[in-house]
């Protein structure tokens, strides 16, 4: 798939309007071609035909990419991790499935970013819980749906409501959306002028409607990458698992010093203990995702 080299790319450089202006340039789909193409990839590998299928799908990547621009990260970035996705998902598409490459794109594109995120947050430090994950991944999306994503601070009648239906505590939804707040852009935010009147973020992005199958396999994927962390776990020793946890799992973290009574060694040694066990649980948490396919190989 060498023809991924010609892709346009953002930067911070370039700057997101020029990418976005650039991306809408590619044609999209029709069924029939999106038939066609995938065929010729599946039975000749045919890079052209790869490439083509990417290029159409590009929108679709950053609309899914601006739902995580939320997290302190550079949007550029994630629109390349989208990208990624998007490209594993073209690799493995299958049109004999009979249904389109947008549908099982989505998944891949989440996973990838999803992935990017946990490496570039610390793993650990968001909580452990299949709940804790979804509040950390929702929030956004659940603000979105009572109208209070310009709110700071949530107003307590909100905390409540999305609380219940997340299945988190008012405590979690208060801290989780104090750590994510800031930064944050609207999609009716202007960023330019085409002569015809000023346009917004949401006016570059493809505007598919929600499918049933898409957000079935998000929540597959919470639930799995969640067994996969505690499968990874495993990895570590009692005295690792401890210090991890006291360290990177608390809302409030225990001292170095006061582990470094607990365990009669220095702080020194704890902090290496504690880098070693954050290490080794990294690692295989990537082992097991590429094993189960949920991040490149």
């Amino acid at each position: 798939m060498s023809n991924y080299a010609n892709l346009p790319a953002p930067s911070p450089e370039q700057g997101l309007n020029r990418y976005l202006q650039e991306i809408r340039k590619f044609p999209m789909l029709e069924p029939e071609q999106e038939y066609m193409l995938a065929k010729r990839w599946v039975d000749h590998e045919d890079t052209d035909a790869a490439h083509q299928m990417v290029t159409s799908h590009l929108r679709l990547a950053a609309k899914i990419a601006m739902g995580y621009r939320g997290y302190g990260l550079p949007q550029a970035e994630v629109i390349s991790e989208a990208n990624v996705g998007l490209m594993q998902a073209v690799k493995r598409f299958d049109p004999q499935k009979g249904f389109r490459l947008a549908t099982y794109a989505m998944w891949w594109i989440r996973a990838s970013i999803q992935e990017y995120i946990l490496r570039s947050w610390s793993l650990v430090k968001l909580g452990t819980t299949s709940a804790q994950k979804k509040l950390f991944f929702n929030l956004r999306k659940a603000k979105a749906r009572i109208g209070a994503l310009e709110e700071g601070d949530l107003r307590p009648e909100n905390v409540a409501r999305i609380a219940n239906d997340l299945g988190v505590t008012e405590d979690e939804v208060v801290s989780m959306n104090r750590r994510l707040s800031g930064g944050d852009a609207s999609l009716n935010a202007v960023v330019g002028s085409d002569g015809e009147g000023a346009t917004q973020w949401q006016d570059w992005l493809e505007d598919d409607d929600a499918d049933q199958a898409g957000d079935y396999a998000e929540r597959d994927e919470f639930q799995h990458r969640m067994a996969l962390m505690d499968q990874a776990m495993e990895v570590l020793n009692d005295r690792e698992k401890d210090i991890l946890t006291q360290r990177r799992l608390q809302d409030q973290p225990v001292t170095l010093e006061d582990l470094s009574g607990v365990y009669n060694v220095s702080r020194e040694r704890i902090r290496q203990i504690e880098v070693r066990a954050f290490e080794k649980l990294q690692k295989r948490m990537r082992d097991l995702a590429r094993e189960d396919g949920l991040m490149p190989a």
